[in-house]
């Protein structure tokens, strides 16, 4: 049961990505080949490589991580806090640091990590941003070898399914039936690419990266039936 885990042993986190490139004109030209062949199944007919080119921080081999935000619960007596951070800037820089998080606060068998949709986009393209940099896979991310009830990892909108594998719940809407305020109140994922390269501020995009890393705390304290989290319970460090 949910409840049996520890607040403190799960790691929240949430990642904002972007294209490697701004322009598609700055690709290669074999790269540009091989944006073609990897969209060619979700660009609509009115689409072209290039004017698609846009959405190419979804897929790992194309994007690249500009902000990683982490959230953990620290009980201090009876009273909850939860402890906020974000890495940003360098890629290899930041995947370096978050994977030294991992291994020296995190690292223990009770420890999970915690996203929305995490298994089907962060945590694996964490993994293979890290593999692409040339950086050792930390263990809570080596999925390798590991039966499904083994792999540490908690998706809050796998848990919102049920066992309903046919839908999928936005992280906006489940914050809006929950009653939790909503993360999106700035800008949504569509929006980081811009605001990253044409507005050049990373600090928009860490408060964005940091409220949607709270709101999955917060929906795993509705799922568990709990209190919300009050503004004063929460502390970026």
């Amino acid at each position: 049961m949910l409840k049996r885990i520890n607040l403190e042993h799960i790691l929240f986190l949430d990642i904002e990505t972007v294209p490697q490139h701004e322009n598609y004109s700055d690709l290669e030209d074999a790269e540009k080949l091989l944006w073609e062949s990897k969209t060619k199944y979700q660009r609509k007919e009115e689409f072209t490589p290039e004017a698609f080119y846009d959405r190419a921080g979804i897929w790992a081999e194309f994007g690249t991580i500009v902000c990683i935000s982490v959230g953990y619960f620290k009980m201090i007596g009876e009273e909850r806090q939860l402890r906020v951070k974000s890495f940003y800037g360098d890629e290899t820089a930041l995947l370096k640091d978050f994977k030294n998080l991992l291994e020296t606060h995190f690292n223990k068998t009770p420890h999970v990590l915690c996203a929305h949709n995490g298994k089907e986009f962060d945590f694996p393209y964490i993994a293979r941003r890290m593999i692409i940099q040339g950086i050792d896979l930390p263990f809570k991310l080596n999925l390798f070898g590991k039966k499904p009830w083994e792999v540490p990892h908690l998706d809050t909108l796998e848990l919102w399914k049920f066992g309903d594998y046919k839908t999928f719940t936005s992280l906006k809407l489940m914050a809006h039936v929950l009653g939790i305020p909503s993360p999106k109140d700035d800008i949504d994922g569509s929006q980081v690419r811009d605001v990253f390269y044409k507005e050049n501020d990373i600090d928009r995009i860490i408060i964005y990266c940091e409220k949607d890393t709270i709101t999955v705390a917060q929906i795993i304290l509705r799922l568990r039936n709990e209190r919300l989290l009050d503004a004063n319970e929460i502390k970026t460090i």
